[in-house]
């Protein structure tokens, strides 16, 4: 039943990719904006040194992104750098690759777009990436830009919503972009078969939220603009889901049962109306909860 319901779900997403893409601009702080559309949200910074752009959504979507960009400040997007491999962030690269922005990932994004993957928690197969799609430049831990009057700093959070998770931090105007480490005002989805696991989420959210001020604003893979208080009720949420789950896997219960069982009830209201409903939520959580 489950699998069903996800691929179900993944059929729908490649709809919504097909569709007339509609790109909006939100400004965040400073001259950096968030660009919302069909897939995952978009940051840029904008200034004399051209556009850098955090994901670049799906391949429709690539000219409107452009008018976007163009309606904040007329520049060529110089940089991109992708958050995680999933296409609904990258699928963006081979247009504006082939334009001649460069293309940046932590070194596991590369390898997993350049090779055949199976998406488990859609039971289906994804073909390597085109060459003009994938990252150029690659790192291990962290890299740093400055441009546009920015110090933006990239680093590496191991096996949170995949194994090549980014958090982007532009300094000066005290923005943090976290991908699809973050879901706000939904169940986020931790995918196991690209190394992604509740703990390693856990682990980097708090390290996130360490980090930041009150004052921090806060662009999430998906959902609105956030901020560190609910960023914390993010981070105590998962804890508490992550801390029921094991409590009932341990005792022996099936994903089944355990799903039956309700360990996210107290959040189903607010939380369990997004793309992932909270069955699909608690089975991410049980398949990779140690």
């Amino acid at each position: 039943m489950f699998v069903r319901i996800i691929l179900a779900a993944s059929v729908m997403a490649a709809a919504f990719a097909q569709d007339q893409p509609k790109v909006e601009v939100e400004k965040v702080n400073g001259n950096i904006y968030m660009l919302k559309g069909q897939g995952g949200n978009i940051g840029l910074c904008i200034g004399e040194d051209g556009a850098f752009l955090i994901d670049d959504q799906y391949a429709p979507a690539t000219p409107a992104i452009l008018e976007a960009v163009k309606s904040v400040e007329k520049q060529p997007i110089k940089f991109v750098i992708n958050t995680h491999w999933h296409s609904d962030h990258t699928g963006g690269n081979e247009n504006l690759g082939k334009e001649g922005t460069i293309i940046f990932a932590h070194e596991n994004v590369r390898n997993r777009m350049s090779t055949k993957q199976f998406m488990k928690a859609f039971n289906a197969e994804v073909q390597p990436s085109p060459k003009a799609a994938l990252p150029v430049v690659t790192f291990t831990r962290d890299i740093a830009f400055h441009l546009n009057g920015e110090t933006i700093k990239a680093t590496h959070y191991a096996h949170a919503h995949t194994d090549g998770d980014t958090v982007i931090h532009f300094e000066k105007a005290d923005v943090v972009h976290m991908g699809d480490i973050y879901f706000n005002g939904m169940f986020p989805f931790i995918d196991g078969g690209s190394g992604g696991s509740v703990d390693g989420m856990i682990a980097a959210v708090k390290t996130v939220h360490g980090m930041i001020s009150d004052s921090t604003k806060i662009i999430p893979g998906h959902g609105p603009i956030s901020n560190k208080k609910e960023l914390k009720a993010y981070h105590d949420m998962l804890v508490e889901v992550r801390d029921n789950v094991k409590r009932l896997k341990d005792g022996g219960k099936t994903v089944e049962e355990t799903i039956e069982a309700k360990p996210a009830a107290a959040y189903e209201t607010q939380l369990g109306d997004g793309f992932f409903k909270t069955h699909n939520f608690i089975s991410f959580v049980y398949e990779t909860v140690k």
